[in-house]
């Protein structure tokens, strides 16, 4: 949580330096549901006041560093840390058998990750040894002098590999069934090997709906396509970092920047044998997220050291090792078919999508049952036949990034609607608004759309949104080359410079799904403060930059009248927020807030009518409610100042909060209510691509998104743009490269893995729609993910607009364009 004076002294046994405050938010104007409240967090952070996680210290702290596999797939022969401990400095050194005896593994759907490895290692850069020391320096080189023989092993780097009669197994003697119960059989009496048919497989979920090889032979035109989908880092610009401070009664707190305290708390306490109301997490500053906060980085580490040292201990891992400390986004081969009569509606689609989800599980399960639910796209089919799987392999770990598996179908998916377009001689945009899906259609998983799906009229929004000039690099004083592919490298002054066209839009579900129990609490208190009514806030939400803070205030004002909002920070004081992913925080956290805030206003009301009651007969009559710090009717008369209703009296509720119930999917049809939302956007990008050099410059990101309602405007914009900027780099330059031989990353550095930068984003103007969903709080829907989705497919659209080539994989490099890979 940002607070105002980010950098209080600290003591011993206090809180340390950087530890968040309450923030206490005033506003002017009704700064309400609907309006773009500016962020209380915003000015500090773009002033470099801001505490980051990063920026915690305690007068009396260690510093913590992980040793980390230089193989990905080898047996521990032995590790001798004898030259760590006798370095100067060194209080502790810690190898797996020095863990506490007991849960020596965690995970988030899957226990399979050991919090140091034993026995062997099985991806480049796991954790093999920690060491605190007095200085930073100091435990990076007793880290170093920790010597581990490696006896090395055959890797396995893919779907052959991974899938061969005599593979490798990544997990031998693998005893866990996702999802079902340890003994035998899946979910409704599956049997094992139908569920995960090979011990490299993850999780398998099959999506099958109608007869798809009747509507094969219905149609005119088939067509089929292979596509590769690489790795994206989250590439946030905050390290991984953290404080563990040591509690008098043998316990822990933990100060960390994380998407979801609760769930680490679920996966910290047994590993450190405590129990959890012992250990004490305390969310700090967040640099951003995007799905790669979710699993646990240097979180036990610290704590580990912090327990065996007694002394406070902080980890801040160097961008080198924040490319080891977290999962990345499932890199993906998707092998799709789509069938369509003559005049232009889709008969079936049949695809296979395998997703590398590296050497542990992390949320691979969820993020197959995503890729496989929402494979087909917005578009109506009836006859689909899908199936979806995750592989255990010696790459890096992958898990949740923004989109969660929507992302890589999304990309394959549009790449065949264009195709199948082109076939039939269609418009591109035509012949998606022909199939698009409406209201009151079936998703492949029979589920039915109950709320807006406006896909057709956002593709025609988009189609419709002005386009950027012809040769804007041109003007009376020449040429302006940072307009041009190659900017400021001057290789071209326009020569060889083809411009080109592409559509796509996507659906993201919204929150958690397949039945996980998805609620929020919100602890929501209304008190007079020196005069004036003032309400505090307390969640366990992440804000991780998203805008949850001040979309809460925004709430509490709209439901309780008052100016003054108070927000506490997130911690494990307060019941679970879930996570801050899914595009699910404003919705279910807002939900659960909005809904404290309602009881809140009921007390009130209450308390309003036992004292004044007597005193106005409005008092008995409904729609009371609460504005601009007093209690009025509905036609606006004022009945009681809210500090005289309150009086010396605080009203404080604690309330959680659920959507709609959703339910697993069928292991075998894939059908059921898995989701509880969806959410839709299209883009449309233009794009300059150098023929002669490869080159790409994209001029314009347009998108058309509806977002239910939007509780605060210029958040929403921000959103819809960030996530657009991510899927463009998706598109032309982000990719983890792993060698295919050793299973080791190449490029762990922004100097090699490259994310745009300011010179590389486009403009991006933004159609807002708002098409409210009745079942949600205000009607909002989920904002953050959907851009993600249909900007890279729709950059890659427009590049083979531009050069006529395939390209059926991304990101689209330089060779790719020139014919020289």
């Amino acid at each position: 949580m940002p607070s105002s004076r980010p950098f209080a002294a600290s003591a011993r046994g206090g809180a340390p330096a950087g530890a968040p405050t309450g923030i206490t938010q005033g506003s002017r104007t009704g700064g309400g549901v609907g309006e773009s409240t500016l962020r209380p967090d915003g000015t500090l952070k773009v002033t470099g006041e801001f505490a980051y996680s990063s920026d915690l210290w305690h007068e009396d702290m260690l510093w913590g560093q992980i040793l980390r596999s230089t193989v990905a797939h080898a047996e521990i022969v032995s590790i001798d840390t004898s030259g760590a401990l006798a370095t100067p400095g060194v209080y502790a050194v810690l190898t797996y058998d020095d863990l506490p005896a007991g849960v020596r593994h965690y995970g988030l759907e899957i226990r399979d990750t050991p919090v140091l490895a034993h026995g062997k290692v099985r991806h480049h850069g796991e954790p093999v040894a920690i060491v605190a020391a007095d200085h930073p320096e100091t435990a990076r080189r007793a880290a170093a002098r920790i010597e581990v023989e490696y006896r090395e092993l055959p890797v396995v780097t893919d779907e052959a590999s991974a899938l061969a009669p005599d593979a490798v197994l990544v997990h031998e003697n693998r005893t866990d069934l996702p999802q079902g119960p340890p003994a035998g059989s899946g979910p409704g009496g599956t049997p094992v090997a139908d569920r995960v048919p090979h011990p490299n497989i993850v999780h398998r979920q099959p999506i099958v709906r109608g007869d798809v090889a009747e509507a094969r032979r219905r149609a005119d035109v088939i067509v089929e396509g292979e596509y590769h989908f690489g790795m994206q880092d989250q590439a946030f610009l905050g390290p991984e970092s953290g404080l563990a401070v040591p509690e008098e009664d043998g316990g822990v707190h933990l100060y960390v920047a994380t998407q979801w305290l609760h769930s680490d708390l679920r996966q910290i306490a047994p590993v450190l044998g405590l129990p959890e109301d012992r250990v004490r997490m305390t969310l700090a500053g967040v640099g951003g997220a995007f799905g790669g906060r979710e699993d646990l980085s240097m979180q036990i580490h610290a704590c580990l050291l912090a327990l065996r040292t007694g002394r406070p201990v902080k980890m801040v891992y160097n961008r080198f090792e924040s490319f080891f400390g977290h999962v990345h986004r499932h890199p993906a081969t998707l092998r799709y078919e789509h069938g369509a009569t003559r005049d232009g509606r889709l008969t079936h689609v049949r695809c296979r999508i395998v997703l590398d989800g590296g050497a542990y599980a992390s949320s691979s399960p969820a993020v197959v049952g995503n890729a496989a639910s929402l494979g087909v796209g917005p578009y109506a089919v009836d006859a689909v036949d899908i199936e979806a799987i995750a592989l255990y392999t010696n790459n890096p770990p992958c898990g949740a990034m923004r989109g969660f598996g929507a992302v890589q179908a999304c990309f394959a998916y549009e790449a065949q609607m264009d195709k199948v377009a082109g076939r039939l001689g269609m418009d591109p945009v035509e012949f998606r608004q022909r199939n698009a899906m409406a209201q009151g259609d079936l998703m492949p998983t029979g589920q039915v759309v109950d709320s807006p799906a406006p896909v057709a009229e956002l593709l025609r929004r988009v189609k419709a949104m002005p386009m950027p000039p012809e040769r804007q690099w041109r003007s009376s004083e020449g040429v302006d080359v940072r307009q041009l592919p190659g900017g400021l490298s001057n290789t071209t002054h326009g020569e060889g410079v083809v411009r080109g066209v592409g559509y796509a839009v996507g659906i993201k579900n919204v929150g958690f799904s397949e039945g996980f129990d998805d609620y929020s609490t919100a602890r929501v208190r209304l008190e007079a403060v020196g005069g004036r009514p003032v309400a505090v806030v307390h969640t366990a939400m992440a804000e991780v930059g998203q805008g949850g803070v001040t979309v809460h205030a925004q709430i509490v004002r709209t439901e309780l009248g008052v100016t003054q909002v108070t927000i506490h920070p997130a911690d494990t004081r307060v019941g679970s927020a879930g996570s801050t992913s899914a595009s699910r925080q404003t919705y279910v956290t807002g939900g659960a807030v909005k809904n404290a805030c309602e009881l809140v206003r009921e007390r009130v009301l209450e308390t309003g009518r036992r004292r004044f009651g007597s005193r106005h007969p409005a008092w008995a009559t409904a729609g009371l409610r609460l504005a601009d710090g007093k209690v009025v009717t509905d036609g606006g008369e004022v009945l009681a100042d809210l500090v005289d209703v309150l009086g010396d009296e605080a009203v404080e509720v604690e309330r959680e909060w659920r959507h709609r119930p959703t339910e697993p999917f069928d292991p075998r049809t894939g059908q059921g209510r898995g989701h509880v939302q969806y959410s839709f956007a299209a883009h449309r990008a233009v794009v300059e691509v150098d023929t002669e050099l490869g080159l790409v410059k994209v001029v314009e990101l347009a998108c058309a998104q509806d977002v239910g309602k939007a509780l605060n405007p210029l958040s929403v914009v921000g959103q819809i743009q960030g996530g657009t900027v991510q899927g463009l780099g998706m598109a032309v330059m982000e990719e983890i490269v792993v060698d295919p031989e050793t299973a080791k990353v190449r490029n762990p550095s922004f100097t090699d893995y490259l994310i745009p930068t300011i010179l590389d984003t486009p403009a991006i103007p933004v159609d807002v729609l708002e098409l409210a969903d009745h079942h949600a709080p205000y009607g909002l829907r989920g904002v953050g993910e959907a851009p993600t989705l249909s900007s890279t497919p729709a950059v890659l659209a427009a590049i083979r607009d531009a050069t006529g080539l395939e390209l059926n994989r991304t990101p689209v490099r330089p060779e790719h364009l020139t014919g020289t890979a």
